[in-house]
């Protein structure tokens, strides 16, 4: 039986695009390898197939270079962790068929793990000069699939207290850039060129919701109409006034997203918010949140750029709590593409 004091997890990442591999001693991450799948460029979004088809190309080799950079023999590994949803299935199902393999040859077992409470779980990873969030706290997990505020009771006791009724924030930032003529993926360029402009110089409307869910197809749609009406108007539109129509489009996402959070904070009295999922690399809202700790008297938690987007050294810090726990998959165990905190 492994030592509860030396447990080396071994996790896998495949939920989307990017193939990724991690070693854990304890809580402490050994490495972090991740492949990026720069064919779906060319086609301004992922596709599925050929997502699936790079994964089962790159997950020998990211496994690999994830032990050889811990500097450990995978005879040592306790347990394999891996994604098992959400995602796209013929992705999942690369990085859970693998997993399932490699835990059997191994005998060692096999943990399951939820990709959006693997986001939130990445602040517990151990690094020396970070601070981690107390129970409860509030979690806005921002990404190109998912946008979500969720109560977190404990590592495993989670409540999602509002969500997107349509599309995710991510996605609204892709889809903007796309609209812009800016290449995939859209979103961090927009944060790029917002950086130079006024965000004050093109107002738009943003959606009233109930609650604290959201919604970003109206804004979508919204930005569309501008475009439109204003290329009309001055075909150079756009490449005159892009750094002012990025920071105007980058500043209402981030209002949008504040508004709700402020209001999660309010009905729940918790002051403790931390931030998750690919998104939460925008200097934007790392800069509402950090405003917020005077506003508001928050206490915020930003994870590292290298945790914000998919990598799996998220999954191997849940998989080395669930460990702890005993809580253990066997090998009927399949992907689930829609996976529900």
């Amino acid at each position: 039986m492994t030592d509860k004091q030396n447990i080396y997890i071994l996790a896998i990442e495949s939920s989307c695009d990017d193939t990724s591999a991690a070693v854990m001693h304890n809580d402490k991450r050994l490495s972090n390898v991740v492949a990026t799948q720069k064919i779906h460029e060319a086609y301004g979004g992922v596709v599925p197939e050929l997502a699936s088809r790079a994964h089962q190309q790159n997950i020998i080799p990211v496994v690999h270079q994830a032990l050889a950079n811990a500097n450990i023999d995978k005879k040592l590994v306790s347990a394999i962790a891996f994604t098992r949803g959400p995602g796209l299935l013929g992705s999942l199902l690369v990085g859970t068929s693998f997993a399932k393999s490699l835990a059997l040859g191994l005998d060692v077992p096999l943990i399951e793990v939820n990709h959006m409470q693997a986001h939130i779980l990445a602040h517990f990873i151990n690094e020396d000069d970070k601070r981690t969030p107390p129970f409860p706290f509030l979690a806005l997990t921002i990404s190109g699939g998912h946008t979500q505020i969720v109560l977190v009771k404990d590592y495993f006791d989670m409540e999602i207290l509002g969500e997107t009724l349509d599309d995710a924030v991510g996605e609204a930032f892709d889809k903007s850039a796309k609209m812009l003529g800016l290449p995939y993926p859209g979103g961090p360029l927009i944060d790029k060129y917002a950086a130079s402009g006024n965000a004050d110089a093109f107002p738009f409307p943003k959606p009233k919701v109930k609650d604290l869910n959201f919604s970003f197809s109206g804004l979508k749609t919204s930005i569309l109409y501008f475009i439109q009406r204003e290329t009309k108007k001055n075909p150079s539109f756009v490449e005159q006034n892009l750094n002012d129509i990025c920071a105007s489009i980058q500043f209402t996402i981030v209002s949008i997203l504040m508004d709700k959070l402020k209001k999660a904070a309010k009905q729940t009295g918790i002051k403790h918010i931390a931030i998750g999922g690919g998104v939460s690399a925008n200097s934007g809202i790392r800069k509402a949140l950090n405003d917020a700790e005077t506003t508001f008297g928050w206490t915020t938690y930003i994870p590292r750029f290298e945790y914000c987007t998919d990598n799996a050294a998220m999954i191997g810090i849940v998989g080395y709590l669930k460990y702890l726990n005993g809580n253990f998959s066997d090998q009927r165990i399949a992907a689930k593409a829609r996976y529900v905190i």
